[in-house]
């Protein structure tokens, strides 16, 4: 089992230290399980929502609406579903010390890139480059 690492409550990455030390790991392991956690409490939420109000409505408007509702919110879960899943593959990159590399480069993600988005798998320009390689070879 590996020592807690101490990170003082307002700790912040910083261009001017190592980049990925044990430091910073710890920080995005830390934002990537309170996302999952968060991310979860609203599944579960949602769970006891949907129970809730499966109910029969007779009039058929508000059994729209609440049918519209529903796969609205089933829509939602299904993409925070794939979220946790790839907060659960960054949590596995940190384990490995993948983690804050480009996947296509080897290159360094910016701090502020992970920061606003540490699911990131690639820097900024590398992640615009595959979206324009995806609009070009996209079946219309």
């Amino acid at each position: 089992m590996k020592a807690e690492i101490f990170l003082p409550d307002d700790y912040r990455p910083a261009e001017d230290e190592p980049f990925m030390n044990e430091r910073q790991l710890e920080y995005f392991r830390r934002k990537l399980l309170a996302w999952k956690h968060e991310l979860l409490e609203q599944s579960a939420e949602t769970l006891e929502g949907l129970a809730e109000s499966a109910r029969n409505v007779p009039d058929i408007a508000d059994r729209a609406s609440e049918e519209t509702d529903r796969a609205l919110e089933l829509r939602t879960r299904d993409r925070q579903r794939k979220l946790v899943t790839k907060i659960d593959a960054a949590l596995r990159r940190i384990d490995s010390g993948e983690y804050g590399y480009c996947e296509m480069t080897g290159e360094p993600i910016s701090l502020k890139r992970l920061d606003a988005r540490p699911i990131a798998t690639m820097t900024l320009e590398a992640q615009e480059r595959h979206e324009r390689r995806e609009r070009v070879h996209r079946d219309d």
